[in-house]
């Protein structure tokens, strides 16, 4: 059997990012999908995969019939753990490790610049 680590892609990590992020560890359908910026179906897909992995569980919404949560498991949160150092060392070795620290300044300034004008709109 491949170890929880093996079992985690960029797309799985994408959403599971998305459900730790939240302190309930879940979120609706159509919200993760737009934070995510994937398609109806992809996303309806892509969660079907991960639930039968045991990485998360698709929850009905009582308020509205027609919509649903992406849940976050036991399993989902210790595959993440389990992936997130790999992570950090893809980001370092392929970014990180290729700019200068004045150049990191630059970048979190324009960074801020464009978020907070997002935040504006």
């Amino acid at each position: 059997m491949d170890d929880v680590e093996s079992r985690v892609s960029p797309a799985d990590f994408a959403v599971l990012v998305q459900l730790t992020d939240t302190p309930e560890g879940r979120r609706r359908y159509q919200d993760l999908a737009r934070a995510l910026e994937w398609e109806k179906s992809r996303m309806s897909h892509h969660i079907a995969r991960m639930a039968g992995r045991g990485l998360v569980v698709r929850e009905e919404c009582a308020e509205d019939a027609r919509g649903a949560f992406v849940v976050i498991t036991d399993a989902g949160r210790a595959a993440i753990e389990a992936a997130a150092p790999r992570h950090v060392e893809a980001v370092r070795e392929l970014f990180l490790d290729h700019v200068t620290p004045a150049e990191l300044r630059v970048l979190a300034e324009i960074s801020e610049r464009v978020v907070g004008k997002l935040d504006q709109s």
